[in-house]
C-alpha cells in the first residue's frame, strides 16, 4: 500500500484488530493489492470469504449458473448434504454417484 514494511506491519495489524476502521479507498487498493475482490475482505467469516474468492475465480457464465445454483441448494435442504457427500467420494467414483443422485430424485 506503499507505507513500508513496518508502517503497513502495524497498520494492517490495526485493520485486524479492529482498532481502526479502513476507509473504502484504503480497502480497494488492499483488495487489489492482495488480488481479491472487496467483498473477501468484509465477510463475516473465512467460508464465506473462500466463497467469495471462488465466485470472483469463476467466469460470467459459471458465476450465472452458481448464482441460480445456490439459491435452490437452500431451498432443498435435503440435496445440499447429498451433494457435500458426494464431494467427498474419490473423483473416478462422482459420476456414478451423480448418476444415481439425479435417478432418484
Amino acid at each position: 500500500m506503499g507505507l513500508g514494511k513496518d508502517k503497513g506491519s502495524s497498520r494492517i495489524n490495526r485493520y485486524e484488530h479492529q482498532v481502526t476502521a479502513i476507509g473504502f479507498d484504503n480497502l480497494g487498493l488492499l483488495a487489489r493489492l492482495l488480488d481479491v475482490p472487496v467483498a473477501y475482505l468484509l465477510a463475516d467469516d473465512a467460508a464465506m470469504a473462500d466463497s467469495i474468492l471462488a465466485l470472483a475465480q469463476a467466469d460470467e457464465g459459471q458465476r450465472d449458473v452458481l448464482a441460480t445454483l445456490i439459491p435452490a441448494l437452500l431451498q432443498d435442504p435435503a440435496l445440499l448434504p447429498k451433494l457435500a457427500k458426494l464431494l467427498q467420494l474419490p473423483k473416478q467414483d462422482q459420476a456414478k454417484a451423480l448418476s444415481e443422485l439425479t435417478d432418484k430424485d
